[in-house]
């Protein structure tokens, strides 16, 4: 089974149209309002949590039980998971939890934060 866990973080008192960022961060592009990522800080976290992980290249891993691609912009973070145990997830939203980006899930349309429109 595959995922996406996709990561923003909202400037103070902004809040937009969830699928919508999703969709336009996710073609790469820039969307107002939102922060800049620590993209370097943030990769070397995910390497420092699944060190025990095959690093086949920049954003590829692989597990003993399953896989994961990074793709990142300076706005941006999003892992596509395939056949991930939910530990093992739940260690990519804590790291980036850390830098106040609550996961977006894509696949229910719902972001993680308690904000509700």
């Amino acid at each position: 089974m595959s995922m996406d866990l996709s990561f923003w973080k909202y400037k103070e008192n902004v809040y937009l149209d969830n699928q919508e960022v999703n969709e336009i961060l996710s073609s790469g592009d820039y969307v107002e309002g939102l922060e800049t990522l620590p993209i370097q800080q943030i990769s070397k976290d995910i390497e420092a949590a699944f060190k025990d992980w095959k690093k086949e290249s920049e954003c590829d891993y692989q597990g003993e039980h399953g896989a994961f691609q990074i793709f990142t912009t300076k706005q941006f973070v999003r892992f596509d998971c395939y056949g991930m145990y939910q530990d093992d997830l739940n260690k990519l939203i804590d790291v980036l939890l850390k830098y106040e980006c609550p996961l977006y899930d894509p696949q229910i349309s719902e972001r993680f934060d308690g904000h509700t429109t």
